[in-house]
């Protein structure tokens, strides 16, 4: 017989906004005994961002458990009432959270949430604050006590290195915890050996564009210049990576600039599959920024281009914001789930729509973004399974592109 569980959540932040991170408990109902911790650092967010991602963490863990109910218990008065219906959710930062508990939600047969007081919620309270003052350390918070936790995946040996999907290397340029490798959920490093109930991921290949006469040098949003000769040749370098998946069920998506539908010609060519176009991948709105130096904007907008850095929330003149960007990228990532569930599918985009697929799938926070580097036609591979778990297989692999 399935169990009621209870879930305790928290999250906090060390300046609002901060170094912050979150904690969650999944106990019994009945005997109290806990069954799975979770808990991990955000980087730089606020307490309301925090509590959410401790929440959301907190659903996770008891739809693996498959419980016949679930009662959430938080000390979040805005949390508890937002997700219950009462409140309304303003904050553009919050919207996507909510939406993401809510749809953790409906896989439960039951949820409510309810308020209790900060010194009754200690024990995810403790969790959140271990987890950043692991971060503070340089380290990725993990349980001192393993075998505290009943789920048998946590005294699981860990699993050697695998072949990405689809015969793709794992190893790259760069590195899958790089953009913020504390954010990551304690139970993301297990999924690969241990969700073999889960069913075949939804493999995301992420192609950056090649090379454009404003590449590394200028703001390219929606300007829209062609592939530089260097730039051909790198669309074709990665044509050549995924030439051996021709003949497989596999499709192609392209942003709709003509830089990532020259790039995902190529490889469509060589995959022998059409290229369709999906206009939530095209890049951030720069607005007045849109084809000048990034000297060039530093200069003569300074106190905006601070902002801009220090705030997902906030826009370049006449622009899109990073937060802007994450919604419409995250409802593109959604339709091609849908589309393609357990297939594989090449999404040729730019940096920051591949940044932000990179952040959604590891639950960090959109200005994790900041913190990565993506060069012109690399690779990044994502494994998006169907319960909304995500692992980042190869991060900024630039292997292909060797000799030119």
């Amino acid at each position: 017989m399935s169990r009621r569980l209870v879930v305790e959540a928290d999250g906090g932040s060390r300046g609002n906004p901060g170094p912050a991170g979150y904690g969650a408990v999944v106990r019994d109902a009945d005997t109290g005994e806990v069954l799975a911790e979770r808990a991990a650092s955000l980087g730089r967010a606020t307490n309301n961002v925090a509590e959410y991602q401790g929440l959301l963490a907190g659903l996770r863990a008891a739809v693996e458990l498959a419980p016949a109910a679930v009662e959430v218990r938080m000390d979040s008065k805005l949390v508890v009432e937002q997700m219950s219906g009462r409140w309304r959710v303003k904050h553009p930062d919050l919207q996507p959270l909510h939406a993401e508990g809510r749809a953790l939600a409906r896989r439960l047969p039951a949820v409510t949430y309810g308020w209790i007081p900060r010194e009754k919620n200690s024990y995810a309270d403790r969790l959140a604050n271990e987890a950043m003052d692991a971060a503070a350390r340089g380290q990725v918070w993990a349980p001192r006590e393993p075998a505290r936790a009943a789920a048998p995946t946590r005294q699981a040996p860990a699993a050697p290195p695998a072949a990405g999907p689809a015969g793709m290397e794992s190893a790259g340029s760069g590195s899958a915890g790089s953009g913020d490798p504390a954010s990551v959920d304690s139970g993301a490093a297990r999924v690969l050996a241990y969700r073999t109930d889960a069913g075949p991921p939804t493999t995301l290949l992420l192609v950056r564009h090649g090379n454009t006469p404003m590449s590394g040098v200028r703001y390219s949003g929606r300007a829209d210049p062609e592939l530089t000769p260097q730039g051909h040749a790198q669309a074709r370098a990665v044509a050549g990576r995924l030439a051996h998946l021709a003949g497989r069920e596999i499709a192609v998506v392209s942003s709709p600039l003509t830089r990532t539908r020259q790039t995902a010609g190529a490889v469509a060519a060589a995959l022998e599959v059409p290229v369709t176009v999906d206009e939530g991948l095209v890049e951030t709105d720069f607005g007045r920024w849109d084809g000048r130096t990034f000297a060039e904007v530093a200069a003569e907008w300074p106190a905006e281009r601070d902002a801009w850095l220090a705030d997902s929330a906030v826009a370049p003149p006449g622009g899109e914001s990073v937060n802007q960007v994450a919604r419409r990228v995250r409802r593109s990532r959604d339709r091609l789930l849908a589309a393609h569930p357990g297939r594989t599918v090449v999404v040729v985009s730019h940096v920051t729509p591949i940044k932000l697929l990179l952040c959604a799938a590891l639950g960090a926070p959109s200005s994790a973004l900041f913190r990565m580097h993506l060069d012109t036609a690399s690779v990044s591979v994502l494994d998006w399974f169907a319960d909304g778990q995500a692992v980042v297989r190869t991060f900024n692999d630039t292997h292909h592109l060797n000799g030119l």
